[in-house]
C-alpha cells in the first residue's frame, strides 16, 4: 500500500468518493498495476469507460497526433475532428444532429432541455414534466440528480428541481396512467445500470416508444453506460427495434477522455437554436478525435462481435456458479453489462476479489457488476470465475 500518496489525497482532494486503498499507476489492456508492481485484471474498466482497455495504441497514437495538431479553438469555429465525429453517429444511428459536451451528466442535462424547449416552441408552455424510472440514474448535477430515481442520489440536496416524477421500471401501464397534460418526455435507460443492472420486460420498451407515439410524448433513451458497443451492439436501443428522439451517450465514447454527446431527430433538435444551450469545452478536437478512433477501432477490430461472443461466455460460466452456490439469487445483463445478485453483501467479495487480485464492484449493497474493457479474453473471464467460486 503506497501510504504516503493515500494519506496526501486524504489532506487535499474532497472525500466524495470511497476508494480502495490501492493507487494505481498503469494500465495495458485489461490489466492495471498499482505503484506496489501488484497487477489486476480488470472488470470495472472505468466504470464502463475504456472499452478498448487501457492505453490502447490506436487511441494513443490519435491523441498524440492531435495533440501536435490543435486542442482547443471554442465553439465559435468549426474543426475537422468534431464534424468528423458528428458524422459517424449520425452514421451509425437513428439521430440527424449532435450536441457535444464532457460527461454524461451534461448530456441528459442538455436532453431535459431541449425536450422542454421543443414544446415551448410549440406553444405548449405547460408541457414540461418528465418521468423517469426508479431505480434510475442519470447524474449529480441538480437536474439529473432529479430526474435520478434513487433517494440515496438526492438525500441532502433537497428541494430538488420540479417537473420529474417516477414510475417503475417495466410498469408500462403505471406509465401510460401517469402521462398527462404536462408531460414532455419519458427518461429511460434501456439497461439500468447503477439500479442494478436490471433490463427491460420483453416487449416493454417497444410499450414505451408506442405509448410515447400515442401521446405525443418525446422517448429519451440514456445510454451513457450501455452504449457504444457495451451490449454487444453498438447502441442497446438495437436489441429492441425501437429508436428514440433523444439519446445521449459518454463513458466509452472516449475510452477514459472526458466527452458526452446528445443525440436528436432532426425535428426535435432543431428546438436548439444559437445561444439557446452550448459548453465551452463541448467536443474539442483532442477529445473528438479520440472518439472518433474509438468508433473506427471498434468497427474494424470487430470488437463489437468480440464483446457479444464473450458476454455471451461470460454469463454462462456466471450461471455456473449460480447451480453452483446458494447464495447467488440471479444473473442478468446483455454483452459485458453484467450483474449477480447476492443473498448477501457484497462488499466483503468485492474485496476479498481485490485481494487476489480481480477489480469488480458492487451496486445496491448485493448486486457484483461486471463491465469490463470489450477486449476481455476468455482466460481472464475464466480467472475471475475461478476467483469468484473460491470466495463463494
Amino acid at each position: 500500500m503506497n501510504t504516503e500518496i493515500i494519506n496526501k489525497a486524504d489532506k487535499v482532494i474532497a472525500k466524495t468518493y470511497k476508494r480502495f486503498p490501492i493507487v494505481i499507476e498503469s494500465g495495458k489492456a485489461c490489466i492495471l498495476r498499482d505503484t506496489q508492481g501488484r497487477e489486476y485484471i480488470d472488470f470495472v474498466a472505468g466504470v464502463a469507460v475504456c472499452c478498448l482497455g487501457h492505453t490502447h495504441p490506436r487511441i494513443a497514437e490519435a491523441i498524440s497526433k492531435q495533440a501536435n495538431i490543435l486542442f482547443h479553438v471554442s465553439n465559435l469555429f468549426y474543426t475537422i475532428p468534431q464534424v468528423e465525429l458528428a458524422s459517424l453517429l449520425v452514421e451509425k444511428s437513428f439521430a440527424d444532429r449532435v450536441f457535444f459536451c464532457n460527461s454524461g451528466a451534461e448530456a441528459n442535462e442538455a436532453a431535459i432541455k431541449l425536450a422542454r424547449k421543443y414544446f415551448k416552441d410549440k406553444g405548449q408552455e405547460g408541457r414540461y414534466g418528465i418521468i423517469a424510472m426508479e431505480k434510475s440514474f442519470h447524474g449529480r448535477t441538480m437536474a439529473t440528480l432529479s430526474a435520478t430515481g434513487q433517494d440515496k442520489i438526492r438525500k441532502g440536496f433537497e428541494p430538488v428541481l420540479e417537473g420529474f416524477d417516477f414510475v417503475q421500471f417495466s410498469d408500462t401501464e403505471g406509465l401510460r396512467r401517469r402521462i398527462g397534460p404536462s408531460t414532455c418526455a419519458v427518461l429511460v435507460e434501456p439497461i439500468q445500470g447503477e439500479g442494478g443492472v436490471r433490463c427491460p420486460d420483453p416487449g416493454y420498451l417497444e410499450a414505451v416508444r408506442q405509448i410515447c407515439n400515442d401521446t405525443g410524448t418525446l422517448l429519451i433513451f440514456d445510454e451513457i453506460q450501455t452504449g457504444i458497443g457495451r451490449t454487444g451492439k453498438l447502441f442497446a436501443y438495437e436489441h429492441f427495434g425501437v429508436e428514440p428522439d433523444i439519446m445521449t451517450l459518454a463513458k466509452a465514447l472516449g475510452n477514459g477522455l472526458p466527452i458526452g454527446a446528445m443525440l436528436a431527430k432532426e425535428e426535435v433538435a432543431s428546438a436548439f437554436g444559437p445561444g439557446s444551450h452550448g459548453s465551452t469545452f463541448g467536443g474539442t478536437p483532442i477529445v473528438t478525435a479520440a472518439a472518433l478512433e474509438v468508433l473506427k477501432t471498434l468497427e474494424e477490430e470487430k470488437i463489437i462481435d468480440h464483446c457479444k461472443e464473450m458476454g455471451a461466455y461470460f454469463k454462462e460460466r456466471l450461471l455456473w456458479l449460480k447451480n453452483r452456490h446458494k447464495d447467488i439469487e440471479d444473473v442478468r445483463g446483455f454483452g459485458l453489462i453484467l450483474g449477480m445478485k447476492l443473498k448477501k453483501e457484497g462488499q466483503p467479495v468485492v474485496s476479498r476479489c481485490m485481494e487476489k487480485g480481480f477489480l469488480i464492484n458492487c451496486i445496491q449493497g448485493n448486486i457484483l457488476r461486471f463491465i469490463p474493457p470489450l477486449i476481455i479474453k476468455k482466460h481472464e473471464i475464466d480467472s475471475l470465475v475461478t476467483c469468484l467460486d473460491e470466495i463463494l
